[in-house]
């Protein structure tokens, strides 16, 4: 049985205690049985459409997953952090593209092994959890959100503890954040459904308002994380 129709048949509240799932998962990954691989920029896991035998863990770095149309155009449909599983699927093939960003470490998991443990299975679950709030979260920025609205939100995504409910707000005086970008303008374009030039338009204008500064082309000083929460539309 494949592992989502194990999972509603089981239930995620039976078989294993939470600690139990995470020393089964903790094993599991510390084993012979899960190879580690390093990743260079922009080298590819897998293609779409490619047979899906493993799944992958995040350890460090930064990947996107993206897919293409027959007329070239791309959209970057998730970005994974570390610690992350990306390459799961329900059925034979990836229907994604996952490509590093940055100088990345992943741990390759067969998903014969996660089929065969409910363990295993549970902790799958639970990151399916999260992924799938995360998936609500960019449903809503690209299909109500502005253009500034939509870099406001993907610069605050990178401001840990801020810009979320019961946010703590400022430390002390400074409110600033700097930022270090793993995408090109491009990429972030491609991930918020914009333009190259309506990114930078929107970027250029958070500049005038007095929200950031260019440090350089991939940083990027926040210069009031409060003003730039306001602008997306979650404040």
């Amino acid at each position: 049985m494949a592992y989502m129709e194990r999972t509603a048949a089981t239930g995620l509240n039976e078989g294993h205690p939470v600690s139990d799932v995470d020393r089964i998962w903790a094993e599991h990954i510390g084993s012979t049985k899960v190879k580690r691989q390093h990743l260079r920029p922009h080298q590819v896991v897998f293609y779409e459409s490619d047979p899906a035998e493993r799944m992958y863990e995040l350890v460090s770095g930064t990947i996107m997953l993206y897919k293409l149309l027959p007329d070239g155009r791309r959209q970057v449909v998730e970005i994974i952090s570390q610690g992350d599983l990306f390459g799961l699927q329900y059925g034979k093939y990836y229907d994604c593209t996952a490509e590093s960003l940055t100088d990345a470490e992943i741990r390759i998991l067969d998903r014969r092994d996660i089929d065969t443990s409910l363990g295993l299975q549970q902790h799958v679950g639970r990151c399916l959890i999260a992924k799938m709030e995360s998936m609500h979260e960019h449903a809503m920025l690209l299909g109500r959100k502005s253009a500034m609205e939509r870099v406001a939100s993907f610069l605050m995504r990178m401001v840990p503890n801020r810009g979320m409910q019961d946010c703590p707000g400022p430390e002390g005086d400074s409110d600033e954040k700097m930022i270090e970008l793993t995408m090109t303008r491009q990429e972030i374009a491609d991930y918020l459904g914009l333009t190259i030039e309506t990114v930078s338009r929107a970027i250029s204008e958070l500049k005038r308002r007095g929200l950031v500064k260019i440090e350089k082309q991939d940083r990027i000083l926040i210069t009031r994380v409060c003003g730039m929460c306001q602008i997306t539309g979650m404040h």
